[in-house]
Order: C-alpha cells, then structure tokens, then sequence
C-alpha cells in the first residue's frame, strides 16, 4: 500500500506540469480554426563568396546536407542552422527546408550566383505549444519526454485506479463515475463521429 501511494504521487509530480500544459493545448488544439493567427515572416538574403561557391558542386543524390562550412557561413550571416538536414539538389538550386515547432523556415541557394534567400516564419506561442503538443518538428529529445511523460500519466493512472479501488467501499459513487468517464466518450464516438 506505502508503495503504491508512493509510486502515484512521484508521477503525479512527474507529469503534473506536463498534464497542465496537454490540457490546455488540448483546448487550443480543438478550436485551432477560431483562434486567430496573424504569422510574422522575415525574409533574408546573401551570396556565398566564391570559395564556398565551388562546394556546391553536384552531390552523388538529389538529397544531402550542405557541405559545413556552408552552413556556418549561413548560420554566422542568416542566424539559420541547416546541421543535419538534408537539402533538395537541382542543376539551379539547392533548396533546404526548416520546419520548426510554431513556425517554418527555409533556405534557397542559387548554385551559380551564389545568392541566397532565406525565410523565418513564426506562427506565435499557441502554435508553438500546439505543435509541441503533437511532437510536430520539434527534434528526438522532445520525443523522448513524450514518451517518458505519456509513461508516467499511464502509471498515475494505474495506480489511481488501483487505489480508487481500495478506497471505494466508503465512496458509493466511485465506480459510476469512473463508468461514466468510460462511457461517455465511447457513446459520443458511436452516436456522433461518423
């Protein structure tokens, strides 16, 4: 019983600010299309000097990164980090996509001139936290907390249930509760989603 009490509360500590934050972009998530938005976009350009220029020649495939010292030199001048994409190789172009929780981003290098043009777009802090919401571009680490948090609600889970079940004699409303919290959502996805 000691460790079962105390198993629930350490993931309730766990997940608590992770359930806050699920919640609430729970609600953001359902009404995405009436909450309004209005995306900054900042654009940029540069040319590559000639010598980084000449690295541009045609890759063995049609995706691979930039070759590093490109992208330092457009991480130093842009403020864009393009380590660990792949771009889009053409006879014209290379083309590398950015896509960020909240926002985009990409990066378009003209392979003869050099000139390079750049886009950040940022759709504000309730996109941002949706798409964390969704693990939507937002890198393996944040995965893994996902993961480690959606383990964690699972086992505050369990053992509430468990403990609602060695504490429900005296509560005679325990079980229909937890009966309507099942059944409630499985009767709205029979009657109501097609």
């Amino acid at each position: 019983m000691k460790q079962l009490h105390n198993w629930h509360w350490m993931t309730a500590a766990i997940s608590l600010i992770g359930m806050l934050l699920f919640a609430a972009t729970g609600i953001t998530l359902n009404h995405a299309a009436t909450i309004g938005a209005s995306p900054s976009v900042r654009t940029f350009s540069a040319t590559l000097p000639a010598p980084l220029r000449a690295q541009l020649a045609r890759p063995a495939s049609e995706t691979a990164p930039l070759p590093g010292p490109v992208i330092a030199e457009l991480q130093e001048r842009l403020g864009l980090d393009a380590t660990g994409k792949l771009g889009e190789w053409s006879p014209g172009e290379v083309y590398v996509a950015l896509p960020r929780p909240g926002g985009d981003a990409w990066i378009s290098i003209d392979r003869g001139s050099g000139i390079v043009s750049a886009e950040i777009t940022d759709r504000g802090w309730i996109s941002f936290a949706n798409d964390l919401h969704k693990g939507r571009n937002s890198g393996p680490a944040w995965g893994w907390f996902i993961d480690i948090f959606a383990g964690a609600c699972i086992l505050f889970t369990l053992t509430g249930l468990v403990l609602l079940y060695m504490h429900a004699k005296p509560r005679p409303l325990t079980w229909p509760l937890v009966g309507l919290g099942l059944v409630a959502p499985l009767l709205i996805v029979l009657l109501f989603l097609h």
